[in-house]
């Protein structure tokens, strides 16, 4: 898993070169977009396992019905 560290740890040298092979720096912005990339090519794998194993299908214009009438009141 990641390792999250502030900017201001930074200027400690040691620890930084001890970390030198595996140090990326970026802006939270751009790890949380990749995060939230993995994540969605995650769901769909997934999903094509479900589809490859023989799950159910349901239309995507009556689940969304469904859900409308479950939560929009």
């Amino acid at each position: 898993m990641a390792q999250i560290i502030p900017i201001r740890d930074l200027r400690k040298m040691t620890e930084i070169s001890e970390m030198r092979n595996r140090l990326v720096i970026m802006s939270m912005k751009d790890y949380k977009e990749r995060l939230a990339r993995a994540d969605i090519i995650a769901k769909v794998r997934e999903a094509e396992v479900e589809i490859e194993t023989g799950a159910k299908l349901i239309d995507g214009r009556e689940a969304l019905e469904s859900l409308r009438k479950k939560y929009v009141k």
